[in-house]
This record gives structure tokens, C-alpha cells and sequence, in this order.
């Protein structure tokens, strides 16, 4: 590991000073700042999901050095809490509680941290009922179900006055601050294009058929906020990402969330004027995949700046050479940015500086997790703890690149190029601002 890479891991976010390109500085109000936790005391953790994402934050319950409790260890399904339980059992921590019902979480006043990994329509919902009770939230992407879903998070942030940081982490990655920073000082020219994509090849899906509740799976609070409906095999199991939109937002809200905000951050684009989406599902035609899973969408700004994403998760061919990343074209070069590192290069396509990490964050594997999160999440605690003023990935940045993948969706499900104010970011479409908010179930409706 190189002595600069060292140096970053260390010192990420414990300073305003030396945070000065990426990241975005958070407002608080003196009755919050009154309630940061001191710099060396121990923050209280809960894990609510323990599905695939859950081992990237081992790291903060085992490594002494962020100075953690887990206190609760939630999961609606049994099996899934106990393997956290077992996979944590010599960490150096208290003994946490294994428990199936979220808002006990949120009746302890001990508990100053969420970790919120749960399907997508458990994201927005969770996380506003945890700012409500007074805890911090690490919010996986992508961080709403839904267009309203971002308008909501960012009343209840407001009113509550918490911290979130979204799981897009490759925004506290070394060599992708390095390469935004050169991009915004004009290394490769006026930039005008990025063209974000992911490559996998996920194979067919059982069609869903009517089945039993699996043992230990609470089905009804599985679904939480959604409209209730049966149980149908292999729903609960990651496979609800391609059944329908009630739980899911498709490979977008899935994969794309984290290119489209490196591509938008590169850009230094918020609002589009227009998207236009292609998109079909193009494999295994007779499964139990619902949605699309071929997607190309464009996405058109102010100053004649666009943002393409190609996305293809059930075709293996690597088009741009790897699994997943962002190219960032100017008028005097490109830059390729991924997980690994980036590549910079001039007019002529030669290589000009290549700068590749020494870290461990996955790429298409699911639930990932490495050094990336690792740092994502030490910039979480040091935010709470007072060390520093800046979030690396805030809400209400987060905000702009989230509403990337709604758009992509929504022009999808109507089949229309959309045109959106880009001041408000409302759509212009009657019919596709129907799709801007989503049906609760009774008792579950949002109230902040």
C-alpha cells in the first residue's frame, strides 16, 4: 500500500481542511451539534438486514479501533440474523440482541447508529423512522423506492436534524477523489460526456409460484410498507429486486445508483432537461424476471453535457473492459474511473498518469464490501463524533444521482422520453408523475 493511500485511509474526514473536492458540507442546528457524541466515545450500533450487504460492516463492529457497540442484530428472517451472530461471535463487543422487529431498535435511546441494508422499499421508510428516534443512518443505495421517497428523507432530515450517509462509498475512494479533482481543475479539458455501465451475467430466475412462508421469515413485516399479497417462492431471497416494482427498482436502483453519481459528480451536473430510455428485457424471456434487464438511457443537461448508462446484467460482455465504472470525456482527454483506480488520457488516447488501488471493494460480487466502505463508514462516525463538517456522500447530494435512476424508470414503465424542469427536477409528464410517489399499506403511510 503506497505511504499517500496510508496516509488517506488514516485521516479521511477527520478534517474539514483536508476534505476539498468531493464530499459536501452538512447544516445542523446548535440543538443538534449539542447532541454529537464525544470525540472518543463509543457509538452504539444496529444492524437492521442482514442479508448480503451486512458482512461490509463487520469491519466496524471488529476493528477496535472505531470504538463500537452492536447492540442489535435485526433481520426479519432468523436464519439470517443467527449467521450474523455466529460470523461476529469473538468480535470485541457486547453481546448484541438478536431480534425480528425493527422498532425495537428504535425504542432504545442507546442506539446511535442504523445500519439500513433492507430490500428497497424498506430504504426510505426505515431510515425516516430512525431519524425520528433520534439515531444516525448508513443508508444503502439506492436510498428511495421512489421519486416522493427523496422529497420525504429530505424533510425528515431537516426536521430531525440526524446524519445520513448513503452507501455509495466509492465516493470516499482515494483514487476517485483524486481523479474527480483533476477533472474539476480542467486536466482533461471542458468535460462533456460520462458514460456510466455495468456488466453481469445473472442467469435465468424461477418463475414465482404460490408457496408456504419459509420457516422463520416474518412474510408480514417482510413487506412492511408495501401492499400485503401472498407469498410466492424464492420472494424474500434477493429475487424480489426482478418481481415487480413494489419491492424492487430494478438493475438501476440496484447497480446503476453508484456510476450515475460519480458520472453526475464528474459532470457537475444536477437536474437533467431530458431522458431517454431504451430498455428491454432480453434474456431468458420465459423467467421469472419481470422487469427489463438491458437498459441504455440518456441523459441530457444544461451546457451541452450528457450522461449515457449502459447497463446489461444478463450479458457477460465486458464492452468497456471491465465489470462496472464511469468514462468521463473532455475536450482534451478521458478519464476511466473505477473501483480499481483510474486512468487518465489525453487527445490521442495514450495514458498519461494511471493510478490503481492497492484496496479490496468488490465490483459486481454481490454484497461487496472492502476497504471503500470501510473508509465511507469511518467518515460516518467521525461526523458524528464532531471530527469533521463533511459528509462524503450526504443526503441532499445523494439526492441529484438518486433521481437519475428514478427517471431511468420511470421513462421505462411509460415508454416516454421525459422532459423535466431542472430547477425543480418535477417531470413535465402527467402520466409519468404518476409514477412519482408509490402505494403504502394501510398504517404505513409516510407521516413527517
Amino acid at each position: 500500500m503506497s505511504s499517500n493511500r496510508r496516509n488517506f485511509l488514516k485521516i479521511a474526514a477527520t478534517s474539514a481542511a483536508g476534505l476539498t473536492f468531493g464530499g459536501s458540507t452538512f447544516g445542523m442546528s446548535a440543538k443538534s451539534y449539542s447532541r454529537i457524541i464525544g470525540a472518543n466515545e463509543r457509538i452504539n450500533l444496529a444492524f437492521m438486514g442482514c442479508g448480503r450487504r451486512v458482512g461490509a460492516y463487520y469491519n466496524a463492529v471488529r476493528n477496535s479501533d472505531y470504538n463500537t457497540n452492536l447492540l442489535y442484530i435485526c433481520d426479519v428472517m432468523k436464519s439470517q440474523r443467527e449467521k450474523v451472530a455466529r460470523d461476529l461471535k469473538n468480535s470485541a463487543t457486547q453481546e448484541a440482541l438478536l431480534i425480528n422487529d425493527f422498532r425495537e431498535i428504535l425504542a432504545n435511546k442507546d442506539v446511535d447508529v442504523v445500519f439500513n441494508a433492507t430490500p428497497d422499499h424498506w430504504h426510505a421508510p426505515g431510515s425516516w423512522m430512525a431519524m425520528e428516534a433520534g439515531k444516525h443512518v448508513y443508508l444503502e443505495k439506492p436510498f428511495s423506492h421512489n421519486p416522493h421517497e427523496n422529497e420525504l428523507l429530505l424533510k425528515a432530515q431537516q426536521k430531525y436534524g440526524k446524519l445520513i450517509q448513503i452507501g455509495t462509498q466509492q465516493r470516499s475512494s482515494f483514487e476517485t477523489r483524486e481523479a474527480i479533482d483533476k477533472i474539476h481543475k480542467g486536466r482533461i479539458g471542458e468535460v462533456y460526456e460520462a458514460r456510466a455501465f455495468y456488466t453481469n451475467n445473472r442467469g435465468r430466475v424461477v418463475v414465482p409460484a404460490p408457496a408456504p412462508v419459509p420457516d422463520g421469515l416474518d412474510w408480514d413485516l417482510w413487506q412492511g410498507p408495501a401492499p400485503r399479497e401472498a407469498y410466492r417462492h424464492n420472494t424474500w431471497d434477493y429475487n424480489w429486486h426482478w418481481y415487480g416494482w413494489k419491492w424492487g427498482t430494478a438493475e438501476t436502483g440496484n447497480n446503476a445508483t453508484h456510476e450515475l453519481d460519480v458520472a453526475r459528480w464528474a459532470l457537475g451536473v444536477n437536474y437533467p432537461n431530458t431522458v431517454e430510455v431504451a430498455a428491454e428485457k432480453r434474456h431468458f424471456v420465459d423467467d421469472g424476471w419481470e422487469m427489463y434487464d438491458t437498459m441504455e438511457a440518456r441523459y441530457r443537461f444544461d451546457g451541452n453535457k450528457q450522461i449515457i448508462w449502459d447497463g446489461k446484467s444478463r450479458n457477460g460482455y465486458q464492452t468497456y473492459g471491465s465489470g462496472r465504472g464511469t468514462i468521463i470525456h473532455g475536450t482534451e482527454g478521458s478519464i476511466y474511473i473505477d473501483r480499481g483506480g483510474y486512468k487518465q488520457f489525453n487527445r490521442d488516447g495514450k495514458v498519461t498518469h494511471n493510478s490503481q488501488s492497492s484496496g479490496s471493494e468488490a465490483g459486481t460480487a454481490l454484497g461487496g464490501g472492502g476497504d471503500m466502505t470501510d473508509t465511507h463508514i469511518q467518515n460516518l462516525f467521525d461526523a458524528i463524533r464532531g471530527k469533521t463538517s463533511q459528509l462524503n456522500s450526504p443526503l441532499e447530494d445523494g439526492h441529484y444521482s438518486q433521481m437519475l435512476v428514478h427517471y431511468a424508470n420511470i421513462a421505462y414503465r411509460t415508454g416516454n422520453t421525459l422532459e423535466v424542469d431542472n430547477s425543480s427536477g418535477r417531470i413535465y409528464d402527467r402520466e409519468a408523475m404518476q409514477l412519482w410517489s408509490r402505494e403504502y399499506e394501510p398504517g404505513w403511510e409516510p407521516n413527517i
